[in-house]
């Protein structure tokens, strides 16, 4: 029996993949269990990693601590990789709303750690481990230690009270809180999540915009004698011109075609364009010209190829170069008018009309293999990853703070993610992942970084909650993880009128909390909370490492 016990009880490698394994497949299976309606899903990994910590099934802890941080990278990252394409369009509509909110998340919380440090004389290094854990900021735990340790060597206090035990009490609730911050939250405006899912998907893919086919007869003075280019370049409306029927010959109009009275032409453009384009070229015609099929046909490729990613359509000329015509690209389940002007992504799948010969020498140039498009591309994931940990590393010197601010191992993965995703390719690092992929990238990760972070509490979850107050503390770091977030939410919805899924990723990022977010994608069936959370994650993870030295420097 000695093989059972040196996987049960003496630290070796399979005794620490046991521990993880079992803690994170009951903290699932539990998760699933729903009370009055709400379940906490992969969230409930990190209670089962308290009750198994409390109760010796521990790990190594220097193991322990690089599957913590690794799990965050990797559900870090993941995030950015998803979110990237959608995220600087997404800041200039809202990054200034959605920073300011985060802003006064974060204050608050502030000020409520001052008052109750006043209120109930806990000293400033416990508040500040309170608040740390509070708003699960592991960063701003050890800043505030750095902080102390300094002030220590340079004789100005022989000792503190450690933060860690503060944040150690707080942490679990911290998570916690912010998931029930938003059941609260959805019960109070009585939010319907299909109508949410709705409304959101329509902001960012209004139906409007869906392409369209219509077929006109030319019957306006304004398009007659003149070639297809000049007639796109002034339609009302993006549109493409995509068969056309002169004197009863069908074929795929170049853009040097001139266009002649009672010419049939099969055109795509959007759905609230459609009737200003028929009403540009002629009237509607009764004549089916897709169902006219001559030596045409219409065939969907793949965007396989990885040197085509970032350019334009236009700037391919394939209309001119093959004689064919790309009216649609369906990129994540949509459709999009495939005007020139749009810049390709891999996944893209391409809807051309031609011939088909001309459609198999297009394919060839633009990949259309799908194999090679469901392979793993870890190279740029790695390569990011690095990146990523060295950015983390960089220190930000502050005037009047003793220690400087670092992004941390969360922020500069997260960031760097998110420029490879949207320039990536300028360098050959084309980090597409499958939906699929990324998706499992994500939830190892976080189930990863739950588990540690669960079995590193549960040894001193319960003696600090028997001692020294740590109930009380506890309720201390439930106000100030759940009095901003409501607060602020109730705002949000009620003044600012957000949709609750922005709402839930906008929580997540102030409050520094992956498993909060990681809850909010899975109510969610789009990436509206993940962009949310790190359209305000830099900002807010600077502010809270900033405002924890501070508070330890103005009141010690």
């Amino acid at each position: 029996m000695e093989w059972l016990t040196d996987i049960l009880f003496n630290g070796s490698v399979a005794h620490i993949i046991l521990t993880y394994c079992v803690v994170i497949a009951v903290g699932i299976a539990l998760g699933k269990i729903r009370i009055f309606n709400v379940s906490l899903g992969i969230a409930f990994v990190m209670f089962a990693g308290i009750a198994a910590g409390h109760f010796g099934l521990r790990a190594n802890h220097v193991a322990l601590e690089f599957v913590r941080d690794f799990g965050l990278i990797l559900f870090v990252f993941s995030i950015g990789l998803q979110v990237g394409p959608a995220f600087f369009s997404s800041f200039r509509k809202t990054g200034v709303k959605f920073n300011l909110l985060a802003f006064a998340i974060v204050i608050t919380g502030a000020v409520l750690t001052v008052i109750i440090h006043f209120l109930s004389d806990v000293p400033m290094p416990v508040m500040a481990g309170i608040m740390s854990g509070a708003v699960t900021n592991t960063p701003g735990l050890g800043a505030v230690q750095q902080t102390l340790s300094q002030l220590i060597k340079t004789g100005i206090r022989p000792d503190f009270p450690d933060p860690g035990i503060g944040y150690a009490v707080a942490y679990p609730f911290g998570v916690l809180g912010v998931i029930l911050s938003m059941i609260i939250i959805k019960k109070v405006f009585d939010i319907n999540l299909v109508k949410e899912q709705k409304e959101i998907s329509e902001a960012q893919h209004p139906s409007d915009e869906a392409p369209e086919k219509a077929t006109i007869r030319i019957t306006s003075n304004g398009v007659i004698g003149k070639s297809v280019k000049e007639i796109t370049e002034n339609a009302p409306g993006k549109m493409i011109i995509s068969r056309l029927l002169n004197k009863g010959n069908l074929m795929i109009p170049g853009p040097d075609r001139i266009i002649e009275h009672d010419d049939i032409v099969l055109v795509v453009a959007g759905k609230k364009e459609i009737d200003s384009v028929i009403g540009y070229l002629g009237t509607r015609s009764d004549m089916d010209l897709s169902a006219r099929q001559a030596n045409l046909i219409t065939k969907r490729i793949v965007v396989t190829n990885t040197e085509l990613r970032g350019k334009t359509l236009g700037s391919l000329r394939l209309r001119s170069r093959y004689n064919i015509n790309i009216t649609r690209i369906e990129r994540s389940g949509i459709e999009l008018v495939a005007n020139p002007g749009i810049e390709l992504q891999m996944g893209d799948r391409l809807t051309i009309v031609g011939d088909e010969k001309s459609i198999e020498n297009v394919a060839r140039e633009v990949g259309n293999s799908l194999r090679r498009l469901y392979e793993p591309n870890l190279l740029p994931v790695f390569t990011g990853i690095i990146l990523g940990v060295i950015v983390g590393s960089v220190p930000i010197r502050v005037p009047g703070l003793s220690n400087p601010l670092k992004l941390g191992l969360a922020g500069g993965p997260l960031i760097v993610a998110i420029l490879i995703s949207k320039y990536g390719h300028r360098f050959s690092l084309a980090a597409y992942t499958t939906q699929s992929a990324n998706l499992m990238m994500r939830e190892l990760g976080i189930v990863l970084f739950l588990a540690s972070v669960g079995l590193k509490a549960g040894e001193s979850f319960v003696p600090a909650l028997v001692n020294g107050g740590g109930f009380v503390w506890m309720g201390y770091g439930a106000l100030i993880t759940m009095f901003p977030v409501l607060i602020i939410g109730y705002v949000a919805r009620k003044w600012f009128r957000l949709n609750f899924f922005e709402i839930c990723g906008l929580l997540s990022g102030s409050m520094t909390d992956p498993p909060a977010l990681a809850y909010s994608n899975s109510l969610a069936q789009s990436e509206a909370p993940a962009v949310a959370y790190a359209t305000v994650y830099p900002l807010v993870m600077f502010l809270r490492i900033f405002i924890a030295q501070l508070l330890v420097l103005l009141f010690v």
